[in-house]
C-alpha cells in the first residue's frame, strides 16, 4: 500500500487547451473574412493542440519523476554501512558462530539463540501468516534496501532482496521510497532525519519503542542505541491495548496516498517481549480466499498472539512474507510488488 491501498494515483494536473474560435469582424469583406477565418482558426487549432501536448507531456514527466524514475542518494549502501555505522554488530556470540549447526525446516530456523517459525493461520474468509521470532541479539535483524541503494522509487521484490542478503525469513517494510519524509535509521547508519509521523523504534538492547518523529532527531535516536527505525504506522497496539482511533487514522496526506482503511492486506510487527518480535502478514482482495482486515482487526490478532505494541507497516501489494527461499503467502497482485526495503533474518 501507498500508504496502505495499491499502487497509488498517479494525479494529472487539470489542464486543457481549447482551440479559440475567431471572431467575425465587420471591418473585412466577406470573402476576405472566410479566408482570414480559415487562417487563424487553424493557427488557433494547432496552438490549442500544442498546449494540450505539453501541458500533457508536462503532467507525465511530473508524475514519472515523482512515481517512477530512480532518485538515487546512496550508490552502494553495504559499503556506507561500512563506513558509517555506529553501532556495531554483536560480537561473535553463539547464534553467530553457530551457523554449521543451524537447523531449517519448511516451516521454522533456528541458529543459536535466533529462530523463527512460521504458521498459517485460516478462517473461512481470512488467512493469514504468522512469523514468530526469538532474536540472539537485537542486531540479527537487519533491514535491506532494493538494488543496494538508498533514494526514492528504487524497488525490487521482497524475495529478491532477501535473496540477494541471504537472509532466511524476511517481510516488506515501509516502503521509504515512496516519500521523501521519516526518519530512516536501518543497521546503525542514518539515512533520512525528516520527522513527520509516529515511528517505530528498534534499540540494540532489544527493546522496541512507538515514538514522535517530530520529537526527535536521528541523531538523538542514534545516541540512545537506536539499530533500526520505520516510519509508516499507525501504531495499532499500544501497552497491551488496541490504540483509539486507528478505524480513521491516514499515514500521509501528500499527493499520491489514500485511506488505509477498510479490509486490506496488511502487514505488521508485534513486540512480545525484548527480542521476542511477531509478525504477521495478511492476505486480501481474494474473494473466496482472503479478504483482508480492518486496522482494528489486525489489532486484536496482535493481541491474540501476545504483542504488547504491534505497528502498521506498508500493505495492500507490497505485503509478502518470505521464507525459506520463497513467498509464503499470496499478494493481492498476483505476485510480488516490488518494494524499496525488507526486515530480515539471515540464514
Amino acid at each position: 500500500m501507498h500508504p496502505a491501498d495499491d499502487t497509488p494515483d498517479i494525479p494529472t494536473e487539470a489542464a486543457s487547451a481549447q482551440a479559440r474560435r475567431p471572431t467575425r469582424s465587420p471591418l473585412l469583406a466577406p470573402t476576405d473574412n472566410r479566408a482570414k477565418r480559415r487562417r487563424v482558426t487553424r493557427r488557433a487549432f494547432l496552438a490549442g493542440g500544442l498546449t494540450v501536448a505539453l501541458v500533457a507531456g508536462g503532467s507525465a514527466a511530473w508524475a514519472a519523476n515523482r512515481f517512477l524514475v530512480p532518485h538515487v542518494e546512496v550508490a552502494d549502501v553495504a559499503a556506507y554501512e561500512a563506513e558509517h555505522s555506529a553501532v556495531a554488530s554483536a560480537e561473535p556470540t553463539e547464534t553467530a558462530t553457530a551457523t554449521a549447526s543451524a537447523t531449517l525446516t519448511d516451516m521454522s530456523y533456528s541458529d543459536g539463540s535466533t529462530s523463527v517459525t512460521v504458521s498459517t493461520v485460516t478462517t473461512d474468509t481470512l488467512t493469514y501468516y504468522v512469523a514468530d521470532v526469538v532474536l540472539g541479539d537485537a542486531t540479527d535483524l537487519r533491514s535491506a534496501f532494493a538494488n543496494n541503494q538508498f533514494g526514492e522509487n528504487i524497488t525490487q521484490t521482497t524475495s529478491e532482496i532477501a535473496a540477494a542478503n541471504g537472509a532466511v525469513f524476511a517481510i516488506n517494510g515501509d516502503y521509504y521510497g515512496f516519500r521523501s519524509t521519516g526518519i530512516e535509521i536501518r543497521n546503525g547508519v542514518v539515512y533520512r532525519d525528516e520527522g513527520a509521523r509516529q515511528g517505530l523504534a528498534f534499540y540494540t538492547d532489544g527493546h522496541v519503542e512507538v515514538y514522535d518523529e517530530t520529537q526527535t532527531t536521528a541523531a538523538e535516536l542514534l545516541a540512545s542505541g537506536v539499530w533500526n527505525t520505520l516510519s509508516f504506522g499507525p501504531a495499532i497496539v499500544e501497552n497491551g491495548e488496541v490504540v483509539d482511533g486507528i478505524d480513521s487514522v491516514e499515514v500521509d496526506t501528500n499527493v499520491g496516498n489514500h485511506s488505509i482503511q477498510g479490509d486490506q492486506p496488511r502487514t505488521a510487527v508485534g513486540v512480545i517481549d525484548d527480542n521476542h518480535l511477531v509478525f504477521v502478514v495478511v492476505d486480501g482482495r481474494q474473494e473466496g480466499y482472503s479478504e483482508g482486515v480492518t486496522l482494528p482487526e489486525l489489532a486484536d490478532i496482535m493481541l491474540s498472539l501476545g504483542a504488547t505494541t504491534a505497528y502498521n507497516l506498508d500493505g495492500g501489494g507490497s505485503s509478502t512474507m518470505y521464507f525459506n527461499g520463497q513467498v509464503v503467502n499470496s499478494p493481492s497482485n498476483g505476485g510480488e510488488r516490488g518494494t524499496s526495503d525488507i526486515l530480515y533474518v539471515a540464514g
